[in-house]
């Protein structure tokens, strides 16, 4: 059995589910992708709002959405990196 996810685990899988949503997802989709409660949600967005990964944006008919940035998008190429790098020498 796999062991917990850590921060950045998390912050890959909710940037991860944006992208594969074509860069915008409602919050509510997003929770049930990534795996998380409501209140974990909404700490995690913050801070990705924070630090510019991500951007909340309305849309038609009052909807909100979630967005990623740049910064979000140069955070997924990293991490992807360092996975194959941990995979490749057996880390």
């Amino acid at each position: 059995m796999a062991g917990r996810r850590t921060k950045m685990d998390i912050i890959n899988d909710m940037l991860k589910s944006i992208q594969d949503k074509g860069g915008r997802i409602k919050p509510t989709h997003l929770m049930y992708k990534a795996n998380l409660s409501h209140k974990l949600l909404n700490t995690y967005l913050d801070e990705l709002l924070t630090k510019e990964m991500i951007n909340k944006v309305d849309g038609k008919a009052g909807n909100q959405y979630i967005i990623i940035k740049d910064k979000g998008v140069d955070f997924l190429n990293h991490f992807r990196k360092m996975r194959e790098f941990q995979d490749t020498f057996g880390l």
